[in-house]
């Protein structure tokens, strides 16, 4: 089920992965930890603290591990969570499901234009997290992506 708030909150993500440096081979994202409370924890951007930083990674990291809020917080991010990575020993998949965080908002599944077979949002649902896809989103998050699409 679709919130207007889900909307809301990945607009914000959008417009966050815009602050991306562009890089080749690496998509830009934006991702923003939301409590139940509907106030924002945190947020991240591909590349915001080194070339490697996803922006999962980057948005969980500004919060301690054992945060109680994240137990009842979404996650937005404007593309699917990695589920393979070189560049880090944990994927962006791994980190969700090692904290508690058990929503996640996507708004385009990543294309195999750099993994070939990406199974975040399976491997997400497979143990139990809510993942909502908002399709009509898909081209606004693809469209900061355009530089890797052409």
């Amino acid at each position: 089920m679709t919130h207007a708030d889900d909307v809301t909150w990945m607009e914000r993500a959008i417009e966050l992965s815009r602050k991306c440096p562009p890089a080749e081979g690496a998509f830009s994202v934006g991702a923003i930890i939301v409590g139940a409370d509907g106030e924002e924890l945190a947020n991240g951007y591909s590349r915001e603290t080194d070339a490697h930083v996803h922006a999962e990674e980057s948005a969980l990291a500004k919060l301690p591990t054992g945060d109680p809020r994240l137990a009842g917080a979404t996650l937005y991010s404007t593309l699917e969570p990695c589920s393979e990575r070189k560049s880090r020993p944990l994927t962006c998949t791994q980190l969700i499901l090692r904290s508690p965080i058990r929503r996640v908002v996507i708004a385009w599944r990543e294309p195999s234009l750099l993994v070939a077979d990406c199974v975040g949002v399976e491997t997400l649902r497979a143990t139990g997290v809510e993942v909502l896809e908002l399709p009509h989103l898909a081209e606004a998050a693809r469209f900061v992506n355009v530089h890797l699409l052409e």
